[in-house]
């Protein structure tokens, strides 16, 4: 009998925030339970407990800062000049950089490429010839024309090269090429509409689901039945909110990140509490967040309602926002209020509002049956 071996997926995560490990994980763990002999890669330049604490299938891991994203000065404020900046830079050299990314592929012994949502890898795949897909509620190339266009919708205006097209036009082109010419887009639900891409493949929604632990955390915390918990997450943004001045909102105690030392009487630490993250999202009573695809779609299959700040310049929120009231129970709080902590009324409204089912997200599953058919060939 001729010996087959472990077929080998490399897959490539967006550290843009932790909505794209939110995204891939439950993708890659069901992967594991229906084929313990896949090897994966993980690429990417999210924090290594951070992938350990959502990928519970074995994996190699590979640092790689080959996704930019955005440059973001808060969790809602992008810093636009400073991204066409990084963005030219790592065009420039575009073929170059593609050739090293597909002899690494190589290297690798990739059978299947998939990113969530790097386009290089993409890009590389295809010229080394390995099948490749991307995952994802957004894309780069129209974030990137959404931030660097003007209102008329072309590409904003700047040096044009030699075959008359500007700087960023050649950027956007390279960007949607990479994404079109991938087996399939698999666009997660919900999402933005991405209308140029022919390869696009709607799934359902995509979220790890955690256990409601509440009596376990009440004991815990010495917590009374009245008592609330609002867990506080910024999505994984390097930034944080200015806790130790809100007021105290009677009965009402905070879940944040250690990391941002929250000096605040009824601030709790995260990583004190002898829950996952998951956990911990499923026993609280409410979650405040901005609009992000892993806090949307975790907490409305978790049945927990949201607060949140919108980001009305992010081109991915009206699609999140518009899912959201339709399957969960939310309700929209100012920056204003976000900052002073000014939220009593706003959670007090959230509460009285009816509960909606949970949402049952059934993504996952889809998409592991889609790379299951390309790693079977």
């Amino acid at each position: 009998m001729r010996f087959r071996p472990m077929p080998h997926l490399v897959v490539s995560i967006s550290g843009h925030g932790f909505g794209h490990v939110a995204q891939t994980a439950p993708i890659l763990n069901l992967l594991h339970e229906r084929m313990p002999e896949l090897r994966l890669t993980v690429r990417t330049a999210v924090p290594l407990a951070h992938l350990r604490s959502r990928i519970l299938a074995p994996f190699e891991h590979l640092h790689s800062q080959g996704d930019f994203g955005m440059a973001m000065s808060s969790a809602l404020d992008v810093r636009i000049e400073e991204s066409r900046a990084t963005y030219r830079a790592f065009h420039a050299n575009w073929d170059e950089r593609v050739a090293e990314e597909a002899r690494l592929l190589r290297e690798l012994g990739a059978d299947v490429v998939f990113s969530n949502v790097g386009y290089l890898p993409l890009a590389a795949a295809q010229r080394a010839g390995i099948p490749n897909a991307a995952l994802c509620s957004l894309n780069w190339s129209d974030i990137y024309r959404h931030y660097c266009s003007d209102k008329s919708g072309s590409v904003r205006s700047n040096p044009s090269t030699s075959s008359g097209r500007t700087d960023d036009e050649r950027i956007a082109a390279q960007i949607l090429a990479c994404y079109a010419n991938a087996d399939a887009f698999l666009r997660a639900t919900p999402g933005m509409a991405m209308n140029d891409l022919p390869n696009l493949v709607p799934v359902a929604p995509i979220a790890a689901v955690g256990d409601n632990r509440r009596d376990e955390l009440e004991r815990h915390l010495r917590l009374s039945k009245e008592e609330k918990l609002v867990l506080v997450s910024l999505g994984g943004i390097t930034s944080r909110l200015p806790i130790e001045r809100w007021p105290r909102i009677d009965g009402v105690r905070w879940l944040v990140q250690s990391s941002w030392q929250v000096d605040h009487p009824d601030a709790i630490a995260l990583e004190s509490l002898p829950l996952s993250f998951g956990d911990l999202l499923a026993s609280c009573d409410a979650l405040l967040c901005k609009p992000g695809y892993g806090s949307f779609v975790e907490a409305a299959s978790s049945g927990v309602p949201v607060l949140y700040v919108n980001r009305a310049d992010w081109p991915e929120s009206p699609a999140l926002v518009e899912w959201l009231q339709l399957q969960g129970t939310c309700r929209e709080v100012s920056r204003d209020a976000l900052e002073n902590g000014d939220l009593a009324g706003g959670l007090e409204s959230l509460w009285r509002m009816p509960q909606t089912e949970p949402v049952k997200p059934g993504g996952a599953a889809q998409v592991a049956d889609w790379l299951m058919q390309r790693l079977a060939r």
